[in-house]
């Protein structure tokens, strides 16, 4: 009887215990399923943590087997996940802003990078030293409202007047525009238009848009569908784990994360992109207290300003928009447990 009441004790603290881990742990478990990641341009060095993860395998041993894929001309992250093509994908946040104020549910669960990456570029900084000089110049914008709240937010925030700025449609790009001599200042993004402009231009100035006016807030998001969130949160858990192990590595060896960009993109010049990993490495983790994390208050900050600058009519509801908790997976565990 005593040893009967013994055993029964044991099997019931083992199925505590079994639970007690289930509870802990199924949230970041390990799925063991293929998984389709869509980036949010052409591979550059922004990328280079998620090769180096799939590279190393961390992927894998997180229990997804991502497949990265670029997207194609007239292709973006938002259609491919809308249309179920990718199951995850890099978006501009004022993309994934525009895409909830359409219908479409889509939720951001990562930060890739801290900072805004856009900026009102020039060629000649010796001519332009500050934003509010392009009155009465010609600058490059694409058409969409987000360069143009970028252009307006730089301008007004150094004290100038974004009417008196000629804004002409941009063709092929700021640096060849810029290049040219077409436009006196074109749109890009600092950590890649910026850095290849410089190393044309050794006078080119960035003006970044939080320098004027504008808050900081993540520029790039890993996104999911929420249907995806709801039905298959383990492989965007997975997924978490493996890029935030890629980009602690892209962090801590730089060289290892450009060589294994470069194995999957052979064509791209190693100066350039170790110049442009250079510049935008500290925005991983610009003040944050993990590689990813979505912080709320900085991102109720950027939808006011998304609406002020007219990017959205209506101000983005980030707690719709945005589930940073799901950026937390796996803090607390031991990653190849």
């Amino acid at each position: 009887m005593v040893r009967r009441a013994l055993l029964a004790l044991l099997a019931a603290a083992l199925t505590a215990t079994a639970a007690g881990c289930a509870s802990t742990t199924s949230s970041d478990s390990r799925p063991d399923q293929d998984a389709r990641l869509m980036l949010d341009s052409a591979p550059n060095a922004i990328h280079s943590g998620i090769y180096l993860a799939t590279e190393r395998g961390y992927d894998d041993a997180e229990g997804v087997h991502l497949d990265v894929e670029q997207p194609d001309a007239g292709e973006d992250g938002v259609k491919a996940l809308t249309s179920r093509q990718v199951d995850l994908a890099l978006l501009d946040i004022h993309d994934l802003a525009a895409a909830d104020a359409q219908g479409k549910d889509l939720v951001g669960v990562m930060a890739l990078v801290q900072t805004p990456l856009g900026a009102v570029l020039t060629a000649d900084g010796t001519a332009f030293r500050r934003p509010r000089d392009l009155e009465g110049h010609r600058v490059g914008v694409t058409g969409g409202a987000a360069d143009e709240a970028v252009l307006d937010s730089v301008v007004r925030g150094d004290g100038g007047d974004p009417a008196k700025v000629d804004k002409v449609a941009l063709r092929g790009g700021a640096v060849p525009a810029l290049l040219a001599g077409k436009v006196a200042g074109a749109i890009g993004r600092w950590s890649t238009d910026g850095v290849a402009l410089t190393e044309r231009k050794p006078h080119a100035k960035a003006f970044l848009v939080d320098d004027f006016g504008a808050p900081s807030y993540p520029e790039v998001v890993l996104a999911v569908s929420r249907e995806t969130l709801e039905t298959n949160e383990p492989v965007v858990r997975a997924t978490i784990r493996a890029l935030r192990r890629g980009y602690e590595g892209a962090i801590n060896d730089p060289d290892s994360a450009i060589s294994a960009l470069l194995d999957e993109e052979p064509t791209l010049d190693r100066t350039l992109q170790d110049d442009e990993l250079q510049a935008v490495s500290p925005s991983f983790m610009a003040g944050a207290d993990f590689f990813g994390q979505l912080q709320p208050d900085v991102l109720a900050k950027w939808a006011t300003w998304e609406q002020k600058f007219g990017v959205v009519a209506k101000k983005p509801d980030v707690t719709r928009m945005f589930d940073p908790s799901v950026a937390k997976t796996g803090l607390n565990q031991d990653p190849d447990s």
